[in-house]
């Protein structure tokens, strides 16, 4: 049986029982459910904060899955790039030191990696380092495959060409070895014979008969073939393309035409002693990018390997050079 209460009353002089208003009542239940709410809020805190819910329990076990597959993709990433370095070292080192051809410049390989920041959406995440890292390594990895690509479709291009090249490459002596009398003076510095000083020969002196037959080293097109003032008298120079290009100098007569095409072997002249020279000789140059270089190791075709280290070996005399 409910608890009643009780109030005097002055005016009847009498106690009556107290009845409360409904407002007065939802205050009194919310006065003694207010206690139980708040421990209930309260625990409640702090089972959300220390116990996560099954659906947080499911993304978190998600979420460690797919930093695991990050961390997967990453590491098959390192292997992909181990394999492109490889491959571009082959590109460089081999492929295009076969075909005679520049390596790519690092400019080149690593075009468009920079810029303005392309992973901005993907920031501001608890996982943002891995998966923006792993972004960035594949926008890299795609750009550097690309550059890698163009360039093996340069080698095989090279590849194609590569038995013209071979023919345009200069590979004979200029001059047969039967009509030789010696190999007067080699490449480097040499006395020279009228101006008496030390003085760098860009070339290599054949000592010959005049009228001995000159033959073009390689295939080409012939650039000039006329006597100048230039020191080299008669001569003649040939383009063989691929940055190559030869002279020969001090001829007795030339045999070919300016704008002519030539193979190897072909007939070009004759030895003379034009120009600024001592006596009868063939001056015979290799130009590789516009610079000289050692005619010496242009003679693969036809020399047999003693007949190559002895040609070097006299060569490398420094005797007195005829021009």
């Amino acid at each position: 049986m409910p608890e009643h209460k009780y109030r005097f009353n002055p005016d009847t002089l009498k106690f009556e029982r107290l009845r409360l208003t409904p407002w007065q009542r939802v205050k009194r239940l919310a006065l003694v459910l207010l206690p139980g709410l708040l421990v209930g809020l309260i625990g409640i805190a702090l089972v959300y904060q220390f116990v996560d819910s099954p659906k947080e329990a499911g993304l978190k076990r998600e979420n460690q899955q797919l930093l695991l597959q990050y961390e997967l993709i990453n590491k098959q990433l390192g292997d992909v790039e181990q394999v492109l370095h490889d491959v571009r070292r082959r590109d460089d080192n081999i492929y295009r030191v076969i075909f005679e051809a520049d390596p790519l410049p690092e400019t080149m390989r690593q075009a468009g990696i920079g810029g303005v920041n392309r992973y901005k959406d993907l920031e501001g995440y608890a996982s943002s380092d891995v998966v923006v890292g792993t972004r960035r390594r594949l926008d890299i990895l795609d750009r550097q495959l690309y550059v890698q690509s163009l360039s093996l479709d340069e080698v095989a291009a090279l590849a194609l060409n590569k038995q013209q090249m071979l023919a345009c490459i200069p590979a004979i002596q200029p001059v047969n070895n039967k009509d030789l009398t010696r190999v007067a003076s080699g490449y480097g510095m040499r006395m020279h014979p009228i101006l008496k000083i030390i003085k760098f020969h860009a070339g290599m002196d054949f000592t010959a008969p005049t009228g001995t037959e000159v033959r073009a080293t390689g295939d080409g097109t012939v650039t000039f073939a006329d006597y100048s003032s230039d020191g080299f008298g008669i001569h003649v120079i040939i383009d063989h393309g691929y940055d190559y290009e030869t002279l020969y100098g001090h001829l007795d007569e030339v045999k070919v035409r300016r704008g002519q095409k030539v193979k190897r072997g072909d007939l070009i002249g004759l030895v003379g002693n034009t120009g600024l020279s001592t006596g009868p000789h063939l001056h015979y140059e290799v130009h590789k990018g516009g610079q000289p270089v050692d005619p010496a190791n242009y003679y693969f075709n036809d020399l047999t390997p003693e007949e190559y280290a002895r040609l070097v070996q006299l060569s490398r005399n420094a005797s007195q050079s005829f021009d």
